[in-house]
């Protein structure tokens, strides 16, 4: 039978035996009406009084947004907001943080796709750079120990909005709510222990779990201690249309974001599979293989010990080569060995949560990748075997091997019973 995964902003087709499962989540219609859904969250929001009621004028607002990878519909949710609170605070006090995390900077050409091209005349909008020690400030340990450096302009501003989008995580559980300060406008510093060797590989660091997971509990503390005046996400179907709006207050809004979003992208899975083909739910989320070992994280949920994952990802932006990913992936000769530099005490690098998750897949399954951006050896590189083409990968598969597709990536989270 014929099928797809998602991939860049086209598809790859291929042909799989007749008795391949095929996981995808609930698909809800996109909402009809999103501007008018957004507006009617601010007015009656979730445990909060309404967006307008909380704030005063001549004052200063400050909003983070999504970056580039992820698919926030920004433009419409910052053109709601704006619309609904311009009797009180003006355009002009408004500024737009780009919650980059440790990612690179967004370009203004990229800029503008994100928010098209009127916000960024009448706001001000910036990237948060994790690394520039003047443009954070330092609040002392919160949570579990964790040295909190944010972004000066979200603390310096009167108000302070969260926006973002809700999906299972696959160490954080669920993005949206909290992760919009934090790593979203958090320093490297305050990243690297957030996300360091024994928080990753914690029991309850995976997808779908809030309670218990302990990055979970440092941001939503590091939350509560700096302020957040009010929080809005969404969900989004496979076109990347909303599907629920949630506004109010952080943590409750969260809780119920992420409830809507588990009952319609957790699937259970009787088994795990020999064989599971994925994607990384296309772009943008596939620009880089960085991103990419999210989709190959949730094919290893339900992949059995030394089974394969077949994965297709464009990755135009590469590896990326930006940040330190790529070099990390090749300091050492095998997955162990990354493991073990990395759980080392004095070891701390940007991205070596990454390469801890990938490795740690890698010394259980064998990964094979179709990418048009990389190289095979940049494939190899990474610990990982390239491959031209998926279908002629499927034809090789013994007729007696499970095989499960998953057409949205991660956008679908199976788990076992």
């Amino acid at each position: 039978m014929k099928t797809a995964i998602l991939y860049g902003k086209g598809e790859l087709k291929f042909n799989v035996p007749e008795n391949t499962s095929i996981i995808e989540p609930n698909f809800i219609q996109g909402l009809k009406n999103p501007k008018d859904f957004i507006t009617n969250a601010l007015r009656k929001p979730i445990n909060s009084k309404p967006l307008k009621s909380k704030l005063k004028k001549n004052k200063t607002l400050a909003i983070s947004v999504c970056d580039i990878t992820r698919a926030q519909p920004r433009k419409i949710i910052l053109e709601s907001i704006i619309e609904e609170i311009k009797e009180i605070i003006h355009p002009s006090d408004i500024t737009i943080i780009i919650a980059t995390g440790t990612h690179r900077e967004n370009s203004k050409e990229e800029i503008i796709t994100m928010l098209g091209p009127e916000i960024p005349k009448i706001c001000k909008v910036v990237n948060h750079n994790s690394r520039d020690l003047t443009s954070l400030l330092y609040l002392g340990k919160m949570g579990n120990n964790v040295p909190v450096y944010l972004n000066k302009l979200w603390l310096e501003a009167d108000y302070r909005i969260t926006t973002g989008f809700v999906e299972p995580h696959f160490f954080a559980g669920f993005s949206g709510g909290a992760k919009m300060v934090s790593p979203g406008l958090a320093g490297i510093e305050t990243v690297l222990v957030l996300h360091n060797p024994e928080r990753i590989k914690h029991p309850n660091s995976k997808w779908g779990i809030i309670d218990g997971n302990p990055i979970q509990q440092d941001i939503r503390q590091i939350c509560k201690e700096t302020g957040v005046d009010f929080s809005l996400d969404v969900t989004l179907n496979k076109f990347q249309e909303i599907t629920n709006v949630f506004a109010g207050e952080l943590i409750e809004m969260h809780k119920e974001a992420c409830s809507f979003s588990r009952k319609n992208s957790m699937i259970q899975v009787d088994s795990p599979f020999d064989v599971v083909i994925t994607g990384n739910s296309g772009y943008p989320l596939d620009q880089n293989l960085y991103q990419t070992i999210k989709g190959i994280s949730s094919a290893y949920q339900i992949t059995k010990k030394g089974g394969k994952i077949y994965c297709g990802s464009e990755c135009i932006d590469g590896l990326p080569n930006h940040g330190s990913y790529s070099k990390l992936l090749k300091s050492r000769k095998t997955p162990h060995e990354l493991i073990k530099m990395i759980e080392e005490p004095s070891f701390h690098s940007p991205d070596q949560w990454q390469v801890q998750i990938q490795s740690q897949i890698l010394q259980d399954c064998k990964v094979f990748l179709q990418s048009e951006g990389l190289t095979n050896s940049e494939i190899v590189d990474a610990h990982l075997n390239p491959i031209k083409s998926i279908e002629n990968e499927i034809k090789k598969i013994p007729s007696s091997h499970s095989i499960c597709v998953l057409p949205e990536g991660p956008q679908t989270i199976p788990y076992l019973k």
